[in-house]
Parts: structure tokens; sequence; C-alpha cells
């Protein structure tokens, strides 16, 4: 026999849904951190910022992940592959083979 859910203790909004919990809060739209800075020109010659935007293994991080908006995120990824070319970055992770 099937208990209903008031008698299991199990709560429902106005149309009859189980609530979801924290992923009911909206969320702050993420604003770019270029834009925040009114950056024009991504430099590739500034490795250390750079830096940020990789990850541990030498990828481009996704624009979900840091928050760009769209210029931008070309913009970074052309100034990654610059400083790639230049040597100024390295094209994967910095372990050697042993």
């Amino acid at each position: 026999m099937r208990s209903s859910p008031a008698e299991r203790g199990e709560s429902r909004d106005a149309r009859g849904e189980r609530p979801r919990g924290r992923f009911n809060a909206r969320r702050m739209p993420r604003v770019c951190p270029f834009c925040k800075a009114k950056v024009e020109m991504i430099d590739f010659k500034d490795a250390d910022m750079l830096r940020r935007y990789l990850s541990e293994r030498g990828k481009i991080k996704p624009r979900r992940k840091i928050g760009t908006c769209s210029r931008h995120q070309r913009r970074l990824a052309l100034a990654v592959k610059r400083a790639r070319h230049l040597a100024l970055l390295s094209f994967t992770e910095g372990r050697t083979r042993e």
C-alpha cells in the first residue's frame, strides 16, 4: 500500500511539484571580468594573467567556467595561442616524462 506525499511528510508547491532545494534560487548574472575592467585588448605578453585562464593541463578554460563574454573569450584564445607560439606559455602541462 502506497502512502500519499502528505503522509510521508513531503511538501509540495502550488503546482504539485517537490521543492528543488538550492537550485530554486535565481543566480546573479555573471559579468565578464574583462568587460568589468574595460579591457579593450588582451595582451599576449602578459603570461601571468593568461595562466589564470588555463587549466592545469594547459587547456583554455571554457566560458561557463571563467565567465567571459564571447568577444573576450575569442580574444583570450587568440592571445593564448600567440603566447604559445612565442614560447611564453607551454602547449601542455609542466610535467616531463621520466
